[in-house]
């Protein structure tokens, strides 16, 4: 097929803004999937997408439709909202020509489609605007056409001018305007109406992707082969592992024709004889160790900043846990991993995410693609540390922390929750604008606040409390800024005077007192009690005035207890007393020894998921 025949495009929305409901009804239109294998989020192929109602990875699918004479060849990629999966989108971007920007005309531009629209476009790409939801009593049309018309600033995208963007992207248009920019002024961009629900408006919207977004160009550089003919070049930008086939590469033909084991994505893998210049699809490598494969050449590599670490909770499967690892990061390529050990956990990976979901959805993906159950730690950020002669006394005075420039949308009966969140979070206040007008049931008009952030301080439950705090209404984006000096010091936890290296972790000064304490109360009601008292503590590590002693800042005791699990049988038969404790021995093999004291595996798994 000629590549004048072919559309590359990416739909990019905020969470929950109906982006895969539009892929579905696309592919219903298209005619790609047999009515009876149909089922809704289609392209939401994965259990834990599923399950959370979320895209988490790309899917490319390659649709064919028939328009004035002419068949399309159009390849969606479709691409994770949340802000966690940034990478995703961007190596989507990177294989598409132009994007339908996608709005909830109940909510309005959120944050994360700034974001995306942002990243879209620093790439050229062709911007589709579209409003969802058109059919719902709530929908506010006209105020949402007016938003993304101050956002695009009536130019598809073309010169971002408007404040809202400006603020966020850094960019301003002066006040002279060149004659070229005063003429698009005059012509509107379209802005199409549907529902991806019922289907209104959806047939007009892809064929406006026929239309407007540009069909693939050739290769910047065309190499050439001895025979003088142009050689295949190819765009890889993402990747999966098959236990049969092995590594498959998601490939986009930039020049030539790539033959092989190829084909296109229906969504499932169908086999052609060949992808020509401008074609989406895959590639079956053979390559059967995933270590081997070095792909996503040209991207800029993703830079962790929320670390997890994982165990398996079978010290056995070590192996089998850097494997599924391994295959993983073939699709994810925002992961990174690294051995660690620890006394308490074992042998594990100490593991790089760009957020605390991205991190959540990972273990998640692990565990449903291997079978293998995992402990993960509570979630840290990386700190710089300055040239220091001894780390342990030097600590508080020696660390720099991420900080993050935060972009929160609220409406404005809830700024002052939103601001009381971010001002106990250590925030800082650096801006605030308000646009639009009130929504229906959105409590005022909509406000962009701009906060400066500790990134530690929004890696546990800050989204939570964020839709808490504004009954749902807030949507929340974020990038890293820089690295700050901060009042650091090292919490560790005892058990009968050890130390647990699994529990032990650096955080601001004036939040260690509340978290210690909070670890050691949950876990006095998790250990069972033994045959010795048990003293749980917290410690913060002590200061060069001090000599280095720890400072203990909470305590909670196990009280001790002598149990025989015999002393109710006598006389009968000498089996009964056997069987229990054959019982009791099970029993503790369930348990790990830190010192004197006997912890149940689980103890790990209750306290970090708290």
């Amino acid at each position: 097929m000629t590549s004048s025949l072919i559309r590359n495009f990416a739909i990019i929305a905020h969470v929950d803004h109906g982006k895969s409901t539009l892929a579905d009804r696309f592919l219903e239109i298209t005619q790609t999937v047999d009515k009876r294998h149909f089922r809704e989020q289609l392209l939401d192929s994965h259990p834990v997408s599923r399950e959370r109602g979320i895209t988490i990875r790309l899917a490319p699918v390659t649709m064919n439709y028939l328009l004035t004479a002419n068949r399309y060849l159009l390849n969606l990629i479709d691409t994770p909202g949340h802000v966690d999966f940034s990478y995703e989108v961007e190596r989507s971007l990177a294989a598409c020509e132009g994007v339908i920007l996608l709005v909830d005309a109940t909510q309005g531009i959120q944050a994360q489609t700034l974001s995306h629209l942002r990243k879209a476009q620093k790439l050229g790409l062709k911007i589709i605007p579209a409003i969802n939801k058109i059919d719902l009593p709530n929908a506010n049309v006209e105020e949402t056409e007016k938003e993304l018309r101050d956002l695009l600033n009536d130019d598809g995208g073309r010169f971002a001018s408007s404040s809202l963007f400006a603020r966020v992207s850094g960019t301003a248009l002066g006040t002279d305007q060149t004659a070229e920019q005063k003429e698009w002024r005059e012509t509107k961009t379209p802005i199409y109406h549907l529902s991806a629900k019922t289907g209104q408006g959806v047939k007009e919207l892809l064929e406006a992707v026929i239309k407007e977004v540009p069909p693939p160009a050739p290769a910047r550089i065309a190499t050439q082969s001895v025979a003088g003919e142009t050689a295949t070049e190819t765009l890889i930008f993402s990747s999966q592992y098959s236990q049969e086939r092995g590594v498959i590469a998601f490939v986009k033909v930039l020049s030539g024709v790539l033959t092989g084991e190829v084909g296109h994505f229906t969504p499932e893998m169908t086999p052609a004889p060949k992808l020509e210049a401008g074609e989406v699809g895959y590639l079956l490598t053979g390559i059967k160790d995933p270590q081997k494969v070095s792909l996503w050449a040209g991207y800029k590599p993703p830079k962790p900043m929320v670390f997890v670490s994982f165990f398996p909770v079978n010290p056995d499967e070590f192996k089998l846990l850097e494997d599924a690892l391994k295959k993983l990061k073939l699709n994810d390529a925002a992961i990174s991993f690294v051995p660690t050990a620890s006394k308490a956990l074992g042998r594990g990976f100490k593991c790089g995410f760009l957020g605390h979901l991205h991190a959540e959805v990972s273990q998640e993906r692990l565990e449903a693609d291997s079978g293998i159950s995992v402990i993960a730690t509570m979630p840290t950020v990386e700190y710089k540390q300055n040239e220091i002669s001894n780390f342990k006394f030097q600590i508080s005075n020696s660390l720099e922390e991420p900080w993050i420039k935060a972009t929160i949308i609220t409406p404005q009966d809830f700024v002052g929750a939103v601001m009381a969140l971010c001002d106990q979070r250590r925030g800082k206040l650096m801006n605030m604008e308000y646009h639009g007008s009130p929504r229906s049931g959105g409590a005022g008009l909509q406000v962009t606040i701009f906060y400066e952030l500790p990134l530690a301080e929004i890696i546990t439950d800050f989204f939570d409390q964020l839709k808490s705090k504004s009954s749902g209404f807030a949507s929340f984006d974020y990038e890293l800024i820089d690295y700050r000096p901060f009042a650091a010091v090292q919490l560790d936890i005892l058990i009968n005077h050890e130390p647990i290296d699994a529990f032990s972790q650096i955080m601001e000064k004036t939040r260690a007192e509340k978290f210690g304490k909070m670890l050691v109360e949950k876990l006095a009601q998790i250990i069972p009690r033994q045959q010795i008292p048990i003293p749980i503590q917290a410690a913060i590590d002590g200061s060069p005035r001090s000599g280095g002693a720890g400072q203990i800042i909470a305590r909670a005791d196990i009280k001790q207890f002598r149990k025989d699990v015999t002393a109710k049988l006598y006389g009968g038969d000498v089996t009964r007393r056997m069987k229990l404790l054959e019982k009791q021995k099970k029993g503790k093999e369930k348990m790990k020894n830190i010192g004197k004291v006997q912890i149940p595996n689980d103890t790990f798994l209750k306290v970090f998921q708290t």
